[in-house]
């Protein structure tokens, strides 16, 4: 009985012995184990932060370089707009040089012949002054021309009239042209909107047209301005109804 009994405490002392070793050895195993894992995580935040560093440089170029491109976009645009301009310079004062040069040319060519007339610039001016003078008087000699052609004109018909030639007929200027500004449908007459100054002659006769069409003949009565006539419709010629803006021409122009 003491025999077994002592086997037994031998036999517990033996386990626990062995008990002890293998969580000794587990815990030297957690504790290599613990170790590795900080040395680890020691290299992984070490790694880290040199790639958040690289990473953060990475950017500050990246900035970098987009601050260069644009700085080089501007200062290329710049470079395409001061050309733009220089070019454009380059045309204007080519078309400049181009044009002084016809000048100096008709000037030169002015300056020999009024070295040939043998003229001072005194006596080239007072014949420029003169020419100037006579192409007035020739205007205004011309104008009288046309208003005395009228007046005659005007008293030729009257004779015609007076002395019953049968075939009377009030000639027009063939280029004369108007239109119908007012219409009295009462009283069967028109205003026109041309007058003395276009040649228009008491009995002259107009014909009344839309859209080429005909539509009446009237006659030019004694009230006449410069610009403005009165016609009355002429008896079996009344086609249609006259309105505003109708164009008349002369029923007889002269040749």
């Amino acid at each position: 009985m003491r025999i077994c009994l002592i086997l037994a405490i031998l036999a517990a002392l033996g386990a626990g012995t062995l008990n002890v070793l293998q969580v000794r050895d587990k815990i030297n195993t957690l504790i290599t184990q613990r170790d590795d894992y900080h040395t680890n995580l020691t290299k992984t935040q070490d790694t880290l932060t040199k790639t958040q560093k690289t990473l953060d440089t990475t950017q500050r170029n990246l900035d970098q370089t987009k601050q260069q491109l644009t700085a080089a976009q501007a200062a290329q645009k710049k470079a395409e707009d001061t050309a733009t301009a220089e070019t454009k310079r380059a045309d204007d004062l080519t078309d400049r040089l181009a044009k002084a040069t016809q000048d100096l040319d008709t000037t030169q060519a002015n300056l020999e012949s009024y070295k040939a007339t043998g003229k001072t610039p005194a006596e080239i001016l007072q014949l420029v002054a003169q020419i100037k003078q006579d192409q007035i008087t020739i205007a205004a000699i011309n104008d009288e021309k046309k208003l005395l052609g009228r007046t005659i004109a005007r008293l030729t018909n009257e004779l015609a009239k007076v002395s019953g030639t049968a075939d009377f007929v009030v000639k027009l200027p063939a280029d004369l042209k108007g239109k119908v500004v007012v219409v009295d449908p009462k009283w069967e007459f028109v205003v026109l909107d041309i007058g003395e100054d276009q040649g228009v002659l008491p009995d002259g006769q107009m014909l009344v047209s839309r859209d080429g069409k005909l539509v009446a003949k009237v006659i030019v009565t004694r009230r006449i301005d410069k610009d403005r006539s009165v016609a009355n419709v002429m008896p079996g010629w009344k086609l249609g109804e006259i309105f505003e803006g109708d164009t008349v021409t002369p029923a007889n122009p002269a040749s």
